[in-house]
């Protein structure tokens, strides 16, 4: 503790609040981010400017749709600092339509374009989550047999997870018709997408965005030769346990995001997240490695360059 009773953390996060006293440092990139999204509406030009003061000289948006991601080029379009992932996100597949990669082909031709995704496998949402939901708030007896609801949410369960699987091979056989990488989506489905995704081993490679699991997670993904990002998950009360995994791997696997407009880093947890909060991730990722600032600027910029490989075209 200093003698104004902070820890060290305390005092990355009040330097970074405070742009002016920011120090000059290698340049920053904000891999992950939605910048099409209602959020950014009405002060994006503000919001880069942001950025760019806070040293995040590029950002990639992330399309998460065929729509979002023709928004995501028509952004990296207009601003030199964008640049655009292309992709149908798991959660949007009951609304798809049967072929998403024929547009997505077409929208990869884009110079801008420097990854497939978001995609991947999320069942945080499926149709019997929803249906336990709804049976926490009624009264129910110790034991009871599976109602005909519960069945059926099963059964659409079953249809659910088999169209995001679907989707996320087709969109992973597109990235390596393409020499794409990809941005990896994944939500209570950790052993179902490593499934997928060790077929594709040597043939494309992911990085695993906002990730939060454990170590041993970690060198999963890392053994298979993807990365991992981290956003400002790392800065939370409750981020103690990714935070030391953001400690604990190597330096040249790992790149940072922001996820914006969600996960607004510590002090502005509960806001609308942006794109300059990638410093406030990546310092506080210093501190918890035990080195500089410079140093995971440096080593995350040159990971995400050589991933994303922005001047393809």
């Amino acid at each position: 503790m200093s003698s104004e009773g902070q820890t060290s953390l305390d005092r990355v996060r009040n330097r970074i609040s405070d742009p002016p006293l920011l120090e000059t440092a290698h340049m920053l990139i904000d891999t992950h981010a939605h910048l099409d999204f209602p959020d950014f509406a009405n002060d994006l030009e503000d919001v880069l400017r942001r950025a760019d003061e806070a040293d995040v000289k590029r950002v990639i948006n992330i399309g998460t749709s065929i729509e979002s991601s023709k928004r995501a080029i028509a952004l990296a379009e207009k601003y030199p600092s964008v640049y655009a992932a292309i992709g149908v996100h798991p959660s949007s597949a009951h609304d798809a339509e049967d072929d998403v990669i024929t547009p997505l082909r077409e929208l990869a031709k884009h110079p801008r374009v420097v990854a497939i995704g978001e995609t991947g496998l999320d069942y945080h949402h499926l149709p019997s989550e929803e249906v336990a939901k709804e049976k926490q708030v009624q009264v129910m007896t110790a034991l009871r047999s599976e109602t005909d609801e519960e069945i059926e949410a099963q059964i659409r369960d079953g249809a659910c997870k088999s169209k995001q699987a679907s989707l996320f091979q087709q969109q992973l056989d597109l990235a390596v018709e393409l020499g794409l990488n990809v941005v990896i989506h994944q939500r209570d489905a950790w052993e179902d997408t490593l499934e997928v995704l060790r077929a594709y081993t040597g043939k494309v490679r992911g990085v695993f965005h906002c990730f939060g699991g454990s170590l041993e997670q970690a060198n999963e993904v890392l053994g298979l030769d993807h990365l991992v990002s981290f956003t400002g998950i790392v800065t939370f009360k409750n981020g103690v346990a990714v935070r030391q995994v953001a400690a604990d791997i190597p330096l040249w696997k790992f790149m940072v995001e922001t996820d914006c407009p969600f996960l607004a880093p510590t002090p502005f947890r509960g806001k609308r997240c942006e794109p300059a909060y990638t410093r406030i991730v990546a310092e506080t990722i210093a501190v918890a490695r035990g080195v500089s600032f410079n140093e995971i600027a440096e080593a995350t910029t040159e990971t995400a360059e050589q991933f994303f490989r922005f001047n393809r075209a």
